[in-house]
């Protein structure tokens, strides 16, 4: 039997206004249908974050209701979870693109100017031939980098859910630092944290990077099941999720016991990202926030070079994703956008196997760390 029961993540008023937002920028274009397919945009705009085991997509028309195409056996799923009633369904054996062009086709929707996000992991150069094909009479239009543009600003909704992850996961840090200690491996950490998340109502999603923190290049580093020795750094990088909406924080946990020249280089990082946070607020230049962190760095010795970012957006990241980050607004020396109210940003620094991160909201008078977990160098010396 079809659940009747809505679980809707925001509100219908929130979903029409976000529909009201990109159509704006279809009359722009003079778009009369634009194609939705990449599954972060999907969500956003429908609240259904389906994965791509077979093709599905959104039509939303510059006027009318909006129509999503997709496998008939996920309409239980779709009909809870999104406020849009149109639906068009099909069968496994069927070709979701063949469904997709009848459906425009016999809306009229073919013969108008149809846009299309080509930076879309999944209009694969195939697909894009086989739309053109079978659709002879419609203009594509390209409409790349508009559904990040709309995003980028957090509702109040989406703040309270990035504001609950960065809530627990400030507490699994600490319940696992308290656990850790001589003996311990990165796997355990790891399933500590996870615990946490799970009993707490967060999604059953990616824990986070736990690895040893070596070098300058340990941020993406591996799980390994080793036992931390004492003087060891182990590199905790968070990642709950709450509903899709993802807050992050790193900080370093030495075990056992640390020295004096990694207390120290710890208070540097801080100094630092401290200063660089301080100047975040609406209308900053995004390579000048990049500059306090990465040219301070740079002048203290504690890198030779900075060849990575130094924070990018915070927002959804549906499981079935192949990104975990969303880099459609990075902070980098050529970064020539402007930070606005209502941005969230995973701020970091590193150098010899320490980092320190924030989940930053810009503020309209200057920014708010969502993430508080005190900024230090953490022991871990459980037995």
């Amino acid at each position: 039997m079809m659940s009747s029961v809505k679980q809707l993540l925001f509100t219908v008023e929130e979903y029409q206004q976000r529909v009201r937002d990109v159509r704006a920028h279809m009359r722009e274009r003079q778009i009369d249908v634009l194609l939705i397919d990449q599954t972060e945009f999907l969500f956003w705009l429908t609240g259904f974050g389906i994965s791509e085991n077979m093709y599905r997509a959104c039509l939303l028309p510059l006027d009318g209701e909006p129509v999503m195409i997709f496998r008939s056996i996920d309409e239980s799923t779709f009909v809870e979870s999104s406020w849009m009633t149109s639906m068009v369904t099909f069968s496994d054996w069927q070709q979701p693109l063949e469904v997709l062009t009848a459906t425009l086709t016999e809306r009229g929707w073919h013969q108008g100017r149809l846009g299309l996000d080509q930076d879309s992991y999944c209009m694969t150069i195939n697909r894009f031939r086989a739309l053109r094909q079978r659709l002879p009479q419609t203009e594509i239009v390209d409409f790349s980098g508009i559904l990040e543009q709309v995003r980028e600003c957090k509702s109040e909704q989406e703040l309270a859910y990035i504001g609950r992850a960065a809530l627990v996961g400030d507490e699994a840090f600490t319940r696992t630092v308290a656990a850790a200690g001589p003996g311990t491996t990165e796997r355990q950490a790891a399933a500590m944290l996870h615990q946490v998340f799970m009993a707490q109502g967060l999604d059953t999603n990616r824990c986070g990077i736990i690895t040893a923190g070596v070098g300058n290049s340990f941020l993406h580093g591996n799980l390994h099941d080793r036992p931390l020795a004492v003087g060891d750094v182990l590199h905790m990088e968070l990642l709950p999720f709450c509903h899709g909406y993802s807050a992050r924080m790193m900080r370093p946990v030495v075990i056992g016991s640390a020295t004096d020249e990694q207390h120290r280089l710890a208070e540097q990082l801080i100094a630092i990202q401290d200063r660089q946070l301080a100047a975040m607020r609406p209308g900053a230049h995004a390579n000048e926030i990049d500059a306090l962190a990465r040219e301070a760095m740079l002048a203290a010795g504690l890198r030779t070079e900075y060849v990575n970012i130094t924070g990018y957006s915070l927002g959804y990241y549906p499981l079935s994703s192949p990104h975990t980050s969303d880099f459609s607004r990075v902070f980098l020396p050529d970064a020539n956008w402007r930070l606005k109210s209502g941005m969230v940003f995973h701020m970091y620094v590193s150098a010899a196997g320490m980092a320190f991160s924030e989940t930053v909201l810009v503020t309209p008078n200057g920014h708010q760390r969502l993430t508080q977990t005190e900024r230090r160098l953490f022991i871990a010396s459980a037995i």
